[in-house]
């Protein structure tokens, strides 16, 4: 960054700029420096303490077991290339940020362990490593709710793709795609989802970082409209114990020299891509401290749906845990997506640890089976036994469980961060799980 940036901001009206990052509970936090010291401060703008990265979702504290303490001091270190000024807040730019350590001994930094950002470009680079390039985007729903203080009302209370809640809830979406755009996101698809006061709003695609920063924004942008329509949104998986939840289907692609190779030219998954696949689902179980991480998670992913509870994938099998969506123009399929996902996963390790797991399929030749055409729900657990396909963790417990003991994933962490975000996990499991849905969901509401 510029002298000349720092003054292009100011001559926009910008006062403060939101050093931004997403903690081990996927909580996205920032610190703000004022714009007329920004010129001066530009490589190391603002600093955290190391126990940030061992904070739980309820409260601000170091959870045991962590390896942190609240000695040491980070650096928050800009990606520039991330900058930019929020529409809803216009006064204020956001920016993406690296953690790092700042060498008393010589000059310069290192990146710290346990910076989720440093995770994924990790994964980024063994992928091309392998020869792939990893396209991902990020598709979420969101629940809109009128802002009333102890209570929980949807702006609506309709069914899928109902017309009337767009004609509810228009102006409102419209603000978050204007806004959205203004930060350089293309929007491509709109929807009410089935839930009360449900909404969807799919993205453009792009390379794995661009497309976890975009994850950021998206929530951040989402929830700031809404408040600034008097609003509230909110990402929580599981909000009203009978209807719908919200997912957050992480699509992907792979290429090579500029060409997407997830398909093979005749309508069917690569060999590649179906060796990837085959890495995710081995790995599922123990991805999902990290792609489902909260309690609130696994009361949406059962059976019949539609939140992939399963170990299957499938062409368009939307109980399947991976769905490998068709296409009738462009050449299919293009891309496939992972249903067991929500959006209380922080992006960076949710998407770098599904790409570690995907690069394992591809090195070891690793196979999912046959693609299932019907829901795997309906199978007794002899067919389901036959058909290599088992039913994936039911709680958060077992989920860390399962993560504790995945060699691949642990070493792609590194014991610094797998300790200290397993132990974040531990005690939020600990916390929680006698907890009953309205308790949780007053907790969590604003949260994610």
């Amino acid at each position: 960054m510029s002298i000349e940036s720092v003054n292009f901001l100011k001559s926009k009206g910008v006062k403060f700029l939101r050093v931004t990052f997403c903690d081990n509970a996927n909580a996205i936090r920032a610190k703000a420096i004022h714009i007329d010291i920004l010129e001066s401060n530009l490589d190391y703008p603002v600093s955290i303490t190391a126990a940030q990265q061992a904070f739980p979702i309820m409260y601000d504290a170091v959870v045991s077991q962590s390896g942190l303490q609240p000695v040491g001091e980070i650096w928050l270190v800009p990606d520039w290339t991330t900058l930019k000024i929020l529409p809803y807040a216009p006064t204020h730019a956001i920016v993406m940020a690296d953690m790092v350590v700042a060498d008393r001994s010589e000059s310069g930094s290192s990146s710290w362990s346990l910076c989720p950002r440093a995770f994924l470009k990790r994964a980024i680079a063994a992928a091309k490593e392998a020869g792939i390039e990893v396209m991902a985007a990020f598709e979420n729903e969101f629940v809109l709710l009128d802002n009333v203080a102890d209570r929980i009302i949807p702006t609506d209370d309709t069914v899928f793709a109902a017309t009337l809640a767009m004609d509810l809830n228009y102006k409102t979406i419209d603000a978050i795609a204007d806004a959205l755009i203004a930060q350089d996101i293309i929007v491509e698809r709109y929807y009410p989802e089935s839930g009360p006061g449900q909404q969807e709003i799919s993205i453009r695609y792009d390379r794995a970082m661009a497309a976890a920063d975009r994850q950021i924004l998206f929530r951040e942008t989402v929830r700031g409209v809404a408040i600034e329509r008097g609003l509230k949104a909110s990402f929580l998986p599981k909000i009203f114990a009978d209807r719908a939840g919200n997912g957050c289907h992480v699509h992907l692609s792979l290429w090579q020299d500029g060409k997407n190779i997830t398909g093979d030219g005749s309508g069917q998954v690569s060999a590649i891509a179906l060796s990837f696949i085959g890495g995710i689902l081995q790995h599922l179980p123990a991805l999902m401290a990290l792609t489902t991480p909260s309690t609130n998670s696994y009361r949406r992913i059962c059976p019949h749906y539609w939140s992939g509870a399963f170990t299957a994938w499938g062409y368009d099998n939307r109980e399947a845990a991976i769905r490998v969506p068709s296409n009738p123009i462009l050449p299919s399929p293009t891309h496939f997506e992972l249903k067991t996902s929500d959006a209380t996963a922080n992006p960076y390790l949710a998407l770098g640890a599904v790409i570690y797991a995907g690069i394992d399929g591809v090195r070891n030749n690793l196979n999912p089976g046959s693609p299932i055409d019907v829901d795997p729900g309906n199978f007794s657990e002899v067919e389901l036994s036959r058909r290599g396909i088992s039913r994936l963790p039911q709680n958060l417990g077992e989920a860390i469980d399962r993560s504790s003991s995945d060699r691949l994933l642990l070493d792609a962490l590194g014991p610094e961060l797998s300790r200290a975000y397993l132990a974040v996990r531990r005690a939020e499991w600990e916390a929680m799980k006698e907890m009953e849905l309205e308790e949780e969901v007053k907790l969590l509401l604003e949260r994610y």
